[in-house]
């Protein structure tokens, strides 16, 4: 269930975290949700391409999986994810090692759009 996912999740980056909140079921059986990145905006770092766009990206997978029942497409796109950084694609927020470059905002996006393609 969501509760147990989320207990599970370990991360490295507050540019990680998707979130859920979600209501009560409405008539059509589906909840009330609002989905978005854990961190917030980050005005201090907006326009500059610094922000990981990971977090709002897997908030969107959530948003697919429990609002509108497409799990499958859920599923391809967090593995689009796992395949970026598996890659050893990174932004700022990520670096851990030296002499790694990182990626822009736009780069993550572009390198997670690319393995999402891929997959079909």
């Amino acid at each position: 269930d969501l509760l147990s996912d989320a207990a599970a999740m370990l991360t490295g980056s507050l540019g990680m975290l998707p979130s859920a909140s979600l209501g009560a079921p409405m008539a059509n059986g589906r909840p009330k949700a609002l989905y978005e990145p854990v961190h917030g905006s980050a005005p201090d770092i907006a326009g500059q391409g610094k922000a990981n766009p990971i977090a709002c990206i897997l908030s969107f997978a959530m948003a697919l999986r429990y609002s509108f029942d497409q799990g499958d497409e859920a599923d391809r796109l967090e593995k689009a994810v796992e395949q970026v950084l598996a890659d050893g694609v990174r932004t700022a927020d990520l670096l851990g090692e030296e002499g790694v470059t990182p990626v822009s905002t736009s780069e993550m996006g572009d390198a997670i759009v690319a393995k999402l393609d891929a997959s079909l």
